[in-house]
């Protein structure tokens, strides 16, 4: 299916605006390097044309908040065929990035910054260089693409290899142009993907779900802890993995900077804030009218960076001063993951212990 989207007028009588062009790809590049968040409002660009150093130049490069790389490829001149097998080329390159050779990129692409103290200040987390580049995915970006290559960019996909297609279409709108976007597959699950592919080592899925819970002052563990609930939120980026959730899955809960604070089962899916309700001594009401954390309250009204709300059964639970971290236990600050790795099953194996009451009923 080819990727296709069209803008109208709003009025009596819509009107169709017309199919345009930009001069140039270079000319989309640049744009994006002035708005990166023409791509994604939750990425942040770290390198421009770098040198693969095997006869190619990867467009862009930036980082996600956990510190995934995302390559991202032009199409420019190449069939849509050629640039995705370019792409998955060049891949090879940034899987074997370490953490000074990514800073050196950054450093050539913004003289004189630094990435950790950029990165702190993009995403309000430490840059942590134990888990940066433990994954990445592929962007192809084009203004069409062909049936073929959707068939293989979705292939590739449902085998968790975390690459997507975004198409960009201008339109004429008098003088004006308009650029508009689409992808052709969710963000969130290239995001899930990344994650599942991010281990070297790598098993079959354990069933048992992590989740990461941020809490400091906008949002409060002990809040989650009394009320029954897990929340993420402040963009898709975090708020979308939510949906990977099913009820009745169990999930081992970490609160970032501290460890693992508690075990639950799903309740229900998830649900933005200004729907989401507590039970009180005086019936149901607004969970924002009931919590003291911020929860994002500002952004209740924008559905893709609201804070959003998932219920849980919590079947063991312990203060934010007792929670559990162990060497080698398994962390990641994507909301919601379902890890394949050694790592995640060692995990869970140790919180069992840890949490004795992990299978009651």
């Amino acid at each position: 299916m080819t990727i296709r989207h069209a803008i109208w007028k709003v009025g009596e009588k819509p009107v169709g605006l017309t199919s345009s062009s930009l001069v140039s790809e270079q000319q989309l590049e640049d744009m994006i390097v002035a708005a990166p968040e023409i791509l994604h409002d939750q990425w942040m660009l770290i390198g421009r044309q770098q040198d693969t150093g095997f006869g190619g130049r990867i467009d862009l490069l930036a980082i996600a908040p956990d510190g995934a790389l995302i390559l991202i490829e032009l199409k420019r001149n190449k069939t849509p065929r050629e640039v995705v097998a370019q792409a998955i080329d060049y891949a090879t390159f940034i899987e074997g990035l370490e953490s000074d050779r990514i800073a050196s990129i950054y450093n050539d692409f913004a003289p004189g910054r630094n990435l950790a103290t950029d990165f702190l200040t993009r995403f309000g987390q430490p840059l942590d260089e134990e888990t940066l580049n433990d994954s990445h995915q592929i962007v192809v970006v084009a203004a069409a693409i062909d049936a073929s290559t959707t068939r293989i960019v979705r292939y590739l996909n449902e085998r968790d290899i975390a690459i997507n297609i975004l198409c960009f279409q201008v339109f004429a709108n008098g003088d004006e142009r308009l650029l508009s976007r689409a992808w052709l597959i969710d963000p969130a699950e290239t995001q899930t993907n990344a994650t599942v592919t991010a281990a070297r080592e790598k098993e079959p899925w354990n069933g048992e779900v992590y989740a990461s819970f941020g809490h400091d002052e906008g949002r409060l563990w002990p809040e989650a802890r009394q009320y029954g609930f897990i929340s993420a939120g402040g963009g898709t980026w975090y708020s979308n993995s939510l949906n990977l959730l099913n009820v009745g899955d169990r999930i081992w809960v970490k609160a970032p900077g501290h460890g693992f604070v508690g075990v639950g089962r799903v309740k229900g899916k998830s649900v933005p804030a200004s729907e989401f309700k507590l039970p009180t001594s005086s019936g149901d009401r607004p969970a924002l009218d009931v919590l003291k954390g911020n929860y994002h309250r500002s952004l209740q009204g924008d559905p893709d960076r609201s804070e959003y709300f998932v219920p849980v059964d919590w079947l063991q639970t312990v203060p934010i001063e007792e929670a559990v971290q162990e060497v080698g236990m398994f962390g990641n600050q994507n909301t919601v993951c379902k890890p394949k790795t050694p790592k995640w099953r060692f995990t869970v194996e140790r919180l069992k212990q840890r949490f004795a009451d992990y299978d009651k009923s």
